[in-house]
């Protein structure tokens, strides 16, 4: 039910001929199906409908603001302002305020966000081999507050420097089960850390919303020391993505895109350990249901815009999670397709709606999950 209603909404609100009707109040049919191709800002206030297998149906409401630095230049990336606001049927919440401002002909990237959640989830241990039978439900709470400044050198790198906080608080709803008895598992109650390190990013792409040419990498170290109760915790977090994309022809984009991610330090905290799973990449499964120390994932996907509102795109791939050694045996499948609405032609803003499939595990039924997002998954 919650599939069938999350596409008729796309629906709904992405046909003219629904707009046509004037079923949507003015200013929403002028944001959505306004074909203005000039440099200038915009504003959208967009309902938010979403669904993964981690939140069930989320709704809310979001606000983006797009603009230009430099509108005289056709070299400048687009920047954004994005806040939204969510609950979702399985009694979770998000608040989010962010930003990515780039400078006139790109040369500073700035990237901020605050963000707030009271977010239960199912936590069913750590590893590669996990089972739906042994979940515990835990309630969290988390803080995070990051920025990173980045700057050109040459015509596609850029060297910066990130700093943040985080705070996590962990309750268990279900004591007696994996999450108390799993000695792999440390600092149950989870803890605050500040964070910094440097990043680097090779970028030749020829935008940063619907990109179709173009190559990204882009790598970054956290150092995690923990404050407060936390304070003994030393660690850090490696970050290597690499994106690529290859036109096939003036509609047809194909794209790659690998990421690891790698935790550092003698500890382990639960909570810190990279997962698969989530509405960018291994779309289908549970975010979290697979963590530990490393996780490394890639994925292909092929895009068809068959119009300039429309474009059509199925993806495959494969990750695993691992403690010091990758084994290819418990690499887990990917696969899926979907459905994307360009609300803002140019500057190549999207709405997507995606279906991702994986693993089927004995005696459970095959992970999936229906994604209904902003923006491309890479």
């Amino acid at each position: 039910m919650k599939k069938l209603l999350t596409l008729l909404v796309f629906i709904l609100f992405t046909t003219p001929a629904f707009a046509q009707k004037n079923l949507l109040p003015k200013f929403v049919r002028k944001i959505i199906f306004n074909n203005d191709s000039s440099k200038h800002s915009s504003f959208f206030l967009l309902p938010v409908f979403s669904s993964a297998p981690e939140t069930g149906l989320e709704v809310g409401g979001s606000a983006l603001y797009s603009f230009y630095t430099d509108t005289v230049h056709n070299d400048t990336r687009v920047s954004n302002i994005f806040g939204y606001g969510t609950v979702t049927t399985k009694g979770q919440s998000r608040l989010s305020l962010s930003t990515t401002y780039w400078a006139p002909h790109n040369a500073w990237r700035y990237l901020a966000s605050v963000s707030y959640i009271n977010f239960p989830f199912d936590f069913y241990g750590i590893g590669p081999d996990t089972y739906k039978i042994n979940k515990d439900h835990l309630g969290q709470k988390r803080f995070k507050l990051n920025f990173e400044a980045d700057k050109k050198f040459g015509k596609y790198i850029y060297l910066g420097l990130m700093a943040g906080a985080f705070d996590y608080k962990f309750t268990n709803e279900n004591p007696g089960g994996i999450f108390d008895t799993n000695p792999q598992i440390q600092n149950r109650a989870g803890g605050g850390s500040l964070l910094a390190g440097p990043a680097l990013i090779f970028d030749t792409r020829n935008n940063n919303t619907y990109t179709t040419r173009g190559i990204i990498i882009t790598s970054y170290f956290n150092f995690f020391q923990g404050v407060g109760s936390n304070n003994s915790y030393q660690g850090g977090l490696l970050n290597v993505e690499v994106s690529q994309f290859n036109p096939l022809s003036k509609r047809l984009m194909l794209g790659f895109d690998v990421q690891s991610q790698n935790l550092t330090g003698s500890q382990s905290p639960f909570y810190l350990l990279p997962s698969l799973g989530s509405d960018e990449l291994m779309r289908g499964y549970y975010n979290g249901r697979y963590r530990d120390r490393n996780m490394i994932a890639g994925q292909a996907e092929l895009r068809y815009r068959f119009s300039n509102r429309f474009a059509v795109a199925g993806f495959v791939g494969g990750g695993t999670v691992y403690n010091k050694s990758p084994d290819l045996s418990t690499l887990k499948p990917n696969y899926g397709g979907g459905l994307r609405y360009f609300f803002d032609v140019e500057k190549g803003l999207t709405i997507r709606l995606d279906y991702g499939a994986g693993q089927k595990v004995a005696g459970e039924a095959r992970q999936s999950g229906v994604y209904f997002s902003m923006g491309e998954a890479f």
